[in-house]
């Protein structure tokens, strides 16, 4: 077993939220327009307004690239000479890949996943490093899982945080595995060693697509949803959305866990005026949890909300800032049905 402790936990905030429970579903639709007087858009740069209003993945790159190739990109990490733990161990000992043939593979994977889509966390390395065994709750969640229930990885990229979890010994079948871009899951493959052996099951799917796989196999069948480097991709409405599917998955009843990290900032404002709706919103603790008090209004379901910051010291600022704007921050959260 490889249990990493939630050292770069720094802060700690928890609210609980209490609304009336409605027993009756709720649709998935795009929530009113009436959040504008008191939440806040804290991403400003013109890349990301205009990624966000693009609607297509053709589109998405090219405002994201503005005609750059992929290692010319600010994120694009050259200067990467030690795979991190627990990567490392998990790729030398589940993956079986010598010890001294590590790094290179690693870097020939990064490539390769970068060409599907230039995420700053693809380019940085920082797929590498993994979030749910920082999470204060990983042990209960390795007790959940080992004992039966279910956890869904959404926008797993190449799937690293299910190998690590089957690494440390949750059965994979237990564990499913989404993603917009089904090129990673073969990347992912390639990567951990694990075609012929890993029973995890990868859908591909758009978590706002009504008829996908996902809604049909999944929807009430799930205890925990992971969301690592999700939520930031997407507008305040989106991401309502996005989040009132996820209670949609998870099972109707308390102690159902969405899990994660994402991308914010410690000081956001409210300088900028033009289509809210549009941009990729990035939260502070505060926003986020207003963004639960909506969920739970519209769902008529009850969250707690826990959530701190994580260390990027290891990632330099040009980078971190180049990838997200000015002071960025890495927020942990665990919102847990109540």
């Amino acid at each position: 077993m490889f249990s990493t402790p939630p050292c770069h936990i720094v802060v700690t905030s928890e609210i609980t939220l209490k609304i009336a429970p409605n027993p009756t579903n709720f649709p998935i639709y795009p929530c009113a327009n009436n959040h504008f007087s008191h939440k806040q858009p804290i991403h400003h740069h013109p890349e990301y307004r205009i990624m966000a209003k693009a609607t297509t993945e053709s589109e998405r790159r090219a405002a994201l690239t503005k005609g750059k190739a992929p290692h010319e990109l600010p994120w694009y990490k050259t200067d990467f000479e030690e795979v991190p733990e627990p990567a490392k161990t998990i790729l030398e000992n589940y993956s079986k890949i010598p010890p001294d043939q590590v790094l290179q593979h690693v870097k020939d994977v990064r490539d390769r996943a970068f060409e599907v889509f230039p995420y700053p966390c693809i380019g940085s390395f920082r797929f590498l490093d993994m979030s749910i065994p920082k999470l204060p709750v990983y042990p209960e969640i390795l007790e959940r899982l080992k004992s039966g229930q279910k956890l869904l990885d959404m926008g797993c990229a190449i799937g690293q945080e299910l190998r690590h979890l089957a690494y440390d010994g949750v059965p994979a079948e237990n564990v499913y595995a989404a993603d917009l871009h089904e090129r990673f899951f073969n990347i992912g493959y390639d990567l951990f060693a694990d075609r012929e052996t890993l029973k995890s099951k990868f859908i591909a799917s758009d978590i706002f697509d009504d008829d996908s796989d996902l809604v049909r196999d999944l929807t009430g069948q799930l205890d925990i949803i992971n969301t690592a480097s999700f939520f930031h991709l997407f507008s305040w409405d989106q991401q309502i959305i996005a989040a009132k599917r996820i209670v949609s998955l998870l099972r109707a009843k308390p102690g159902s866990l969405l899990i994660g990290r994402q991308v914010g900032r410690a000081d956001p404002d409210d300088t900028d005026d033009q289509g809210k709706e549009s941009l990729l919103y990035r939260h502070n603790l505060e926003t986020w949890k207003s963004l639960w008090k909506q969920v739970q209004e519209e769902t008529g379901t009850q969250w707690e909300v826990e959530g701190g910051f994580e260390d990027w010291t290891a990632y330099t600022n040009d980078i971190m800032m180049g990838a997200h704007g000015d002071n960025p921050i890495s927020i942990w959260f665990v919102v847990r049905r109540v």
